[in-house]
């Protein structure tokens, strides 16, 4: 295997928020209905999570991934560093990955010495981010550290309310290792390619689940060698070879807003208006579109394109196209039960939004109006209602009043249907 999507932001039962399902047994269920075939542990960090994880993965024959009922894993975490730099307090969340078990054993021993590790899936530690990378690099200089769902207003790196303005501000002389960030779900590769610095980086995506259906909303197909040393080598050496995005305008912080009042404001609105609520008078949570936009190079617009970027493709998953075509909740058991169909029927909830030929659908389906939702999807032809201050944005796939944006179609273009990378 040298071509295969990876999902590397997961989460089990005992990270905060999250479904009591998710086990192994869930994990590796969902990977075979979504497509993947590579998930991260999630949550090593965590005393009784740890105990499932040397119990249930076994050592697979790709070095340095482990083996689940036929789905592989590589050994990873997020950990919330919480801290004071600057004068100014810090919340940045970093994905963590090490090869070998042995490895995690002694990262968890000393680590547990810092922290309270059963208290969340997700650690909150005292540690910097920079102090973070420093300890894990002294267990194994192969660790990958890679800055979490990275605009995110409250806890990511370049945050507004809590983060930095680069990356070397926040790692300091150890930004020579982070060899990737992470877009989230309210950003897309195309907004990170504004940022001067990235431009020596990976641009990768995953899903942040914290259920089971969640997997694979963002996804990155790497073209490289199956093992932890491929792995490592694509994000360092950029090898990448394609992103699946939600759209960002359906991230709960694409805009700047304040939910209270429900107020949102575009980048335009707030250069206008600026950021404290009309209503309330009180700060706007700045989003991600206007953060980028503050980081931005000047000479970088939003339609910038830069070459030798891999192309990416921006998906609605399969639950909400069929939600809004039988008009129901996506958790509906009329949405499960057609989602089933189709996955037992074309393969992958993957291949279908990507690689099935509308045609074949269309032969396969008596349902004409998901074969339409699905070509509506591909190009792009939808309207994302934006999501603002903790607030998911709305899909509209059918009956809107406006035509959709033209970033929306600039971006959907760059990957036409039929030449969709992984599923050629």
């Amino acid at each position: 295997m040298s071509k295969f999507v990876a999902d590397l932001h997961t989460h089990s039962s005992y990270a905060r928020a999250t479904s009591p399902r998710l086990n192994f047994d869930t994990l590796s269920t969902w990977a075979k209905l979504k497509g993947v075939q590579l998930l991260s542990s999630a949550d090593f960090t965590h005393p009784v999570w740890w105990q499932e994880i040397k119990r249930n993965l076994k050592e697979s024959e790709y070095d340095g991934f482990y083996q689940h009922n036929g789905i592989n894993f590589v050994l990873g975490t997020e950990i919330s560093c919480i801290y004071t730099q600057g004068g100014r307090q810090r919340r940045t969340h970093c994905l963590l990955f090490f090869p070998e078990k042995k490895d995690v054993a002694k990262f968890n021993n000393n680590l547990g010495q810092r922290a309270n590790l059963s208290a969340d899936g997700r650690p909150i530690v005292g540690l910097s981010a920079r102090q973070l990378l420093e300890l894990a690099l002294g267990i194994n200089e192969k660790t990958i550290l890679i800055p979490a769902h990275v605009w995110t207003p409250w806890f990511s790196l370049y945050g507004s309310n809590s983060g930095f303005d680069s990356i070397e501000e926040c790692f300091g002389s150890l930004s020579k290792y982070i060899y990737a960030v992470e877009t989230g779900l309210s950003s897309d590769p195309a907004m990170n390619w504004r940022i001067k610095e990235l431009d020596s980086r990976s641009i990768v995506s995953f899903s942040d689940l914290h259920s089971g259906p969640k997997m694979a909303r963002e996804a990155t197909v790497f073209d490289t060698d199956f093992s932890y040393e491929g792995l490592f080598e694509a994000l360092r050496k950029q090898k990448v070879s394609l992103t699946v995005e939600f759209f960002p305008e359906e991230g709960k912080y694409h805009y700047t807003g304040h939910r209270n009042c429900k107020i949102r404001h575009s980048p335009s609105e707030s250069d206008k208006l600026g950021f404290t609520c009309p209503k309330c008078q009180r700060k706007l949570t700045i989003g991600v579109m206007h953060r980028v936009s503050e980081l931005a190079e000047q000479s970088r617009s939003e339609d910038y394109i830069p070459k030798n970027r891999p192309p990416f493709k921006r998906l609605v998953p399969l639950f909400e196209i069929l939600a809004e075509v039988f008009n129901v909740q996506s958790t509906s058991q009329k949405v499960i039960d057609e989602y089933n169909n189709l996955v037992n029927r074309f393969g992958s909830e993957l291949g279908i939004l990507l690689k099935t030929p509308l045609e074949d659908l269309e032969r396969g389906l008596s349902i004409y109006k998901i074969v339409e939702g699905i070509g509506r999807v591909r190009r792009g032809n939808i309207v994302v209602d934006p999501g603002y201050d903790g607030v998911y944005g709305t899909v509209k796939i059918w009956n809107f009043d406006s035509e959709p944006t033209r970033r929306n179609s600039l971006v959907n273009q760059k990957l036409p249907e039929g030449q969709v990378g992984l599923f050629d």
